[in-house]
């Protein structure tokens, strides 16, 4: 396995390979670019060919290739070395013993692959699925490549067939294929039964759930998804990234469809850069994901009520993540499936007209609503906060003038009202950023507040081990390059935090030591680490003094 290791790492340059995720810029010895894992204006992502690996200043993220895969695809070690290994024609060679001990990941995997296996020649057999296909416009190209299958409308079909095999119950329940009955007295039956059958995938390509369309008009509900599993949970998974993100890429925007009808014909259609939510509001993880791929997204979401807010939701978010928003606007009562079935070049148009979303909502209020009094309420309550979410003041600068000339307001007013108001009150999931202001603190407030040498040290080390990589990057880029005066900044203001925390240390030691001396009334010891604890503090001061903090 080591080998294996050592052989992808020769093989394959870390540049290289990070071109296909980020803009690389040469910078001395080395590159750098925006970091695809958080947002940032100025480029602080640096990639060491002498090093073969990679590390950003902004938000402390680094390591070597396989993390670079790991992070940005979601994968684990394990898939990450299969991936890569596959990309430099290696066969990974697993011992015996390790072949043996397989998670129960991999078990799950398994069954959920044999579980795709059956869905997909019950759908062969079965001319009602196929039909059904036919009549939405899906052909048999798409079927196979999607894998589409068929659940048979039988309680336990799936279950009897896995059981041959030699699958637990347990098993199959941790695979979400199977439901327990209440009270336990009979046999577990199907999650899925008469649906059509989409697998979901990692971005791998491995299918770790499913999706299931009831094929009867009175089957509730409409759309079924897996429960919740360790490879599995709904609120993370894209349809269809798997196939789609290298388009993404390459094109630089995603298109969010809704659903696994819009996704798979939206493909078909020659629009092989969309992705769906299956069956859920988009989320920030969902909006993570594509943002490492590219920051411009197309919502197209059906020509409904429905949509409408579906589209507003995502929007808030999506802008708030400083992502760029487009929305595309469907015929009354058409979803992308049916637009991409009935003539695939008016679904590219369509979205070839997506506007900017604060302009598509205010295009609809203004269409919408005749009295000028009540529009104005609306751009206030609805185009307003969107705004506010907007990164760049000439963007909203220009949507000002926008509504200025929409709507004849005057845009003063405009800009009174959007001073006025507030932030959405969006939440979003944030790394753990390491910064120097995080290190920062008094040591004299660290010994009121109880920190002990011992985490006093620790924070010595974080501060040592940025200075140290600090330095070697130095030496990397290109002299008196803006990245490397602003290194060189940032060495001297680590030095200085430095400094300060070993005197914190200091005087943490001298402070405990203190107590000691007057818990056992040590005059004399008691005056001598005063003076010392004096001194210290005189030299944390002229610190301070010098601006180094």
């Amino acid at each position: 396995m080591r080998g294996d290791v050592e052989t992808i790492k020769e093989r394959l340059d870390i540049a290289e390979l990070a071109s296909g995720y980020v803009k690389l810029e040469k910078a001395g010895q080395g590159f750098k670019a925006r970091c695809p894992f958080h947002n940032e204006k100025t480029p602080s992502f640096f990639i060491s060919p002498m090093r073969q690996s990679f590390y950003c200043f902004g938000c402390g993220a680094k390591g070597d290739i396989f993390t670079l895969v790991q992070e940005l695809e979601g994968l684990s070690f394990k898939e990450s070395l299969k991936m890569l290994a596959e990309k430099v024609g290696i066969e990974i060679e697993y011992s015996p013993v390790l072949a043996g001990a397989r998670t129960e990941k991999d078990k799950i995997r398994e069954v959920l692959e044999k579980a795709t296996q059956f869905f997909r020649n019950q759908l062969l057999g079965s001319d009602q699925a196929r039909t059904y296909l036919s009549s939405r416009g899906i052909n048999e190209e798409s079927q196979k490549l999607w894998r589409l299958g068929y659940a048979p409308a039988e309680w336990r079909a799936l279950y009897n067939h896995l059981s041959q095999f030699g699958y637990s119950k347990d098993m199959l329940m941790k695979a979400g294929l199977i439901k327990s009955v209440e009270g336990g007295i009979k046999e577990p039956y199907d999650v899925f039964r008469d649906r059509l059958v989409f697998p979901l995938s990692d971005a791998s390509g491995q299918v770790i759930a499913f999706s299931g369309r009831a094929l009867a008009t009175e089957t509730q509900p409409k759309y079924l998804n897996s429960p919740d599993t360790i490879l599995f949970t709904k609120s993370e998974v894209l349809y269809g990234l798997d196939l789609a993100k290298e388009k993404i890429r390459r094109k630089n925007y995603a298109v969010l469809v809704e659903g696994q009808m819009d996704l798979v014909l939206s493909h078909q259609a020659g629009v092989d850069n969309t992705v769906a939510s299956s069956g859920t509001a988009f989320t920030n993880a969902h909006l993570e994901r594509l943002k490492r791929l590219s920051a411009r997204i197309i919502l197209a979401f059906d020509g409904d009520s429905a949509g409408d807010k579906a589209a507003e939701k995502a929007t808030e978010l999506a802008l708030f993540m400083g992502l760029e928003v487009k929305v595309a606007k469907l015929p009354e009562g058409k979803d992308p499936a049916d637009v991409a079935k009935a003539k695939p070049e008016d679904w590219k148009e369509i979205l070839r007209s997506a506007l900017p979303a604060i302009e598509h909502f205010l295009e609809k209020i203004i269409l919408s609503e005749k009295d000028k009094r009540k529009a104005g309420k609306l751009i206030g309550d609805k185009i307003l906060p969107l705004m506010t979410l907007l990164q760049s003041s000439i963007e909203r600068s220009h949507f000002v003038s926008l509504i200025a000339k929409r709507t004849g307001i005057k845009e003063e007013i405009i800009w009174d009202d959007l001073k006025r108001v507030k932030k959405s009150d969006l939440t979003r999931k944030t790394t753990e950023v390491f910064s120097v202001e995080n290190l920062t603190g008094s040591p004299a407030d660290a010994v009121r507040d109880g920190l002990s040498p011992q985490n006093l040290a620790s924070k010595r080390e974080k501060i040592e081990e940025r200075l140290t990589e600090v330095r070697l990057w130095v030496k990397e880029l290109t002299k008196n390059s803006p990245e490397a005066n602003d290194l060189k900044k940032e060495e001297v203001e680590l030095e200085g935090h430095l400094s300060k925390e070993l005197l914190g240390q200091e005087l943490s030691e001298l402070s405990l030591a203190l107590a000691v001396a007057e818990t056992s009334k040590d005059s004399e010891e008691a005056s001598k680490l005063t003076k010392r604890i004096h001194g210290v503090l005189k030299k944390i001061q002229v610190l301070e003094d010098k601006k180094v903090l």
